[in-house]
């Protein structure tokens, strides 16, 4: 897929691995514009088989997201009430993000706010910078409250009473707060983020698709009951567990020394060796 026509949005691909980077100055807003172009790239990504890990990042050091465009909204504010499912535009970009098979990962160096938060939430996973990266949920100060989301995901992320203190304060949240609270992954050294990132997107890339895939997709369902979510699993295991590739690379793991003492000692490393063969 070309993934052309892009302004705000600079794309590479390397191999199973798409890169996004936000280039919106001054402050990377979400304007009509740049939600424009991460809608057409959720759908884009979407129906792209060759992509299995997608990593969205920022061109400016300080800003990932800023949040959405306020002057957009007040300018729909004061027209005409529209239908309530016209808001819902945002929701399908944020679903379409945290259910497609790909991995979604947000590398976040600085700060983050309203439906720049809402959006990142809805990624797999959030990886931040130790004192840098910020997060701010700032509509109830302003009269509203979040509405890309937030309100959904965050109490899920961390909790109710945590999701209360950050939508209803308007403070910010650091990074080392954000990932004791579960907001984050991970909160790194500025100088050591981008390593990361890129050395997990490309070692999950390394995997075999379908177990990527399907893994992610019974993660998901653990928002149902858990006998519910126990079938997805049961079904998911089924499907990977009878193809020729899994028995391949099982057999590999026994091979290099799975389910010896000295193998299992290393099994991160030999469980890449694996998948490099």
């Amino acid at each position: 897929m070309a993934y052309a026509d892009y302004k705000l949005l600079h794309i590479v691909q390397d191999g199973a691995v798409l890169t996004a980077t936000v280039d919106a100055p001054p402050i990377n807003v979400i304007t009509l514009d740049l939600f424009g172009e991460l809608a057409r790239l959720a759908i884009e990504l979407e129906a792209d088989p060759s992509v299995l890990v997608f990593v969205l990042k920022s061109a400016d050091p300080d800003f990932f997201l800023a949040h959405f465009d306020v002057a957009a909204l007040v300018t729909i504010a004061e027209g005409p009430p529209g239908p309530v499912e016209d808001a819902n535009a945002y929701h399908d970009m944020c679903h379409r993000f945290a259910s497609m098979d790909k991995v979604t990962i947000a590398q976040i160096e600085g700060r983050v706010g309203g439906g720049g938060a809402e959006l990142s939430m809805s990624f797999d996973m959030r990886f931040g910078v130790t004192g840098k990266t910020t997060i701010n949920q700032m509509e109830v100060p302003i009269g509203i409250l979040p509405g890309g989301t937030g309100t959904q995901r965050l109490p899920r992320l961390v909790g109710r009473g945590r999701a209360m203190e950050i939508i209803l304060s308007g403070n910010d949240m650091d990074a080392e707060t954000a990932e004791r609270w579960g907001w984050l992954n991970r909160a790194l050294p500025a100088d050591a983020i981008d390593a990361h990132v890129t050395a997990l997107a490309r070692r999950i890339a390394s995997f075999p698709p379908q177990a990527v895939r399907l893994a992610k997709h019974s993660i998901n369902a653990s928002g149902q009951p858990l006998l519910d979510g126990c079938r997805v699993e049961t079904a998911d295991f089924q499907t990977l567990m009878f193809t020729e590739d899994a028995l391949v690379k099982m057999r590999r793991f026994l091979e290099l020394g799975g389910q010896t003492r000295a193998g299992e000692m290393r099994v991160a490393e030999l469980s890449a060796e694996v998948a490099g063969d």
